[in-house]
């Protein structure tokens, strides 16, 4: 029996018409960086109305091949729930969609992508959201930003709403930014991060009526 011919064209190049075959890609392909298990995938609804990406993995996700299910995950589920912003009728991504880490003892360490990294992947999150087409794409963080602008952006610079080429979008910090902060300044960052979800959550219904 004749072996099944394989297409070998890059991966940018082919023609993907579904999520599916996307993230079967994914799956397949190396992790850029070293010691990740998996690829975590994005998940919610095709046509969510609101789209929101993270920088990366970090070591919960990687186990339970979830994105944002650690620490990080619950503070924007709060957020979400205080916003009103049902998580299951959302998108959730990140930009680099292996955990890159240091390994300490027993401990795997979070370590930021390079901007390398995140070229690398941006193809597949340019063509996820292109295929998911939700109405709203919110970034969370810088690295996020630079991924679906292609251009480093100050995050409390250009903090609200954004347009990242033809899409309406929104940029905001990462809950982990909130995490690591001083306690004495988590009560104010935590009322700014909720007053931005009901930002987003209104331009997410605002372009429901448009459309």
């Amino acid at each position: 029996m004749a072996s099944p011919v394989r297409d070998r064209r890059p991966i940018e190049e082919r023609a993907l018409t579904s999520l599916k075959a996307l993230n079967q890609l994914i799956l397949e392909a190396p992790p850029l960086v070293k010691g990740s298990s998996r690829a975590v995938l994005g998940e919610g609804p095709i046509g969510a109305d609101i789209a929101f990406v993270g920088e990366q993995p970090g070591d919960q996700e990687d186990l339970a091949g979830k994105p944002f299910v650690g620490p990080a995950g619950k503070l924007l589920n709060r957020a979400m729930g205080e916003a009103g912003i049902d998580r299951k009728k959302c998108y959730v991504t990140n930009a680099v969609k292996h955990f890159k880490f240091e390994q300490r003892g027993k401990r795997r360490i979070h370590s930021k992508p390079s901007a390398g990294e995140v070229k690398h992947y941006r193809w597949w999150l340019e063509k996820e959201l292109d295929l998911v087409k939700p109405r709203l794409i919110v970034a969370l963080g810088a690295t996020a930003a630079l991924a679906l602008a292609g251009k480093s952006i100050s995050v409390l610079r250009h903090r609200g709403p954004y347009r990242f080429g033809g899409h309406p979008g929104y940029v905001t910090v990462h809950p982990s930014f909130l995490l690591r902060m001083p306690q004495m300044d988590q009560a104010k960052a935590w009322t700014q991060f909720v007053s931005d979800m009901k930002e987003i959550r209104a331009l997410a219904r605002a372009q429901t009526k448009v459309n």
